[in-house]
Order: structure tokens, then C-alpha cells, then sequence
């Protein structure tokens, strides 16, 4: 960024007139004003006026604790999707041992009408060689 310098000096016969002065450096301010240039609190001659580069200066602290919050933001949304992440596998993992117990229910349900079905043909067989017995007695 180029900087322009002015400078005056001043004889004490020019203090007489300070009136003029002051009114030529109103003029000479609103002139360069039209033209884009400006002084700041030091006097230094600037291209941008002092309000919009204090409005830039705002905005960008404003754009830093912005960009900061959505840091913060990104890492606490982070964070919330590992943990929904890890619930998502505990309940995928419950969810296979409540299968695995179902399906260990059906076989020991199956397993028993198996067994009971044996013991009636048992039966039924110890029933036929009960009769047999008792007819072979009667004769």
C-alpha cells in the first residue's frame, strides 16, 4: 500500500492567517475527500476513508470469532457423530444377540417336540409290547 506524505511549513507571518488556513484546509480535505483520499487521526493521507477501514477492521474480527464458532461447531458435531456412530453398533449388536436368542428358543422348541414325539413312539411301542405280553399270558 503507497502512502502519500504532505507537509507545510509554517512562518509565523502565515499565522496571522490561520482563518484563511483553516478554510483552505477545508477545502483542501473536501477536495481530496472527492477525489478518494482521506487523513486519518494522525494526519497521515489515506485512500480509504477512516470509517470504512474501521468498518473492515470490524468485519474481519467479526469473519475470525466466526470462522472460530464453526471450528467449535465442526468439533462438537464431530463428536456427536462418533458417539451416535458407536450407539448405532451397540444396538446392531444387541439386535444379532436378540436374533441369535430367538433363533436358540426355536431350536430348543423344535428340539423338545422331537423329544417328546420319540417318547411317545416309545410309548406307543412299550403300550404294543404291553398288549403282546398280556396275550401271550392269557393263552
Amino acid at each position: 500500500m503507497t502512502y502519500l506524505l504532505l507537509a507545510a511549513t509554517v512562518t509565523p507571518s502565515e499565522q496571522n492567517f490561520s482563518r484563511e488556513a483553516g478554510r483552505e484546509t477545508a477545502m483542501a480535505k473536501d477536495i481530496l475527500g472527492e477525489a478518494g483520499l482521506h487523513f486519518d487521526e494522525l494526519n497521515k493521507l489515506r485512500v480509504l476513508d477512516p470509517e470504512v477501514t474501521q468498518q473492515t477492521i470490524e468485519l474481519k474480527e467479526e469473519c475470525k470469532d466466526f470462522v472460530d464458532k464453526i471450528g467449535q461447531f465442526q468439533k462438537i458435531v464431530g463428536g456427536l457423530i462418533e458417539l451416535v456412530d458407536q450407539l448405532a453398533k451397540e444396538a446392531e449388536n444387541e439386535k444379532m444377540k436378540a436374533i441369535g436368542a430367538r433363533n436358540l428358543l426355536k431350536s430348543i422348541a423344535k428340539q423338545r417336540e422331537a423329544q417328546q414325539q420319540q417318547l411317545q413312539a416309545l410309548i406307543a411301542e412299550k403300550k404294543m409290547q404291553l398288549e403282546r405280553n398280556s396275550a401271550v399270558t392269557l393263552l
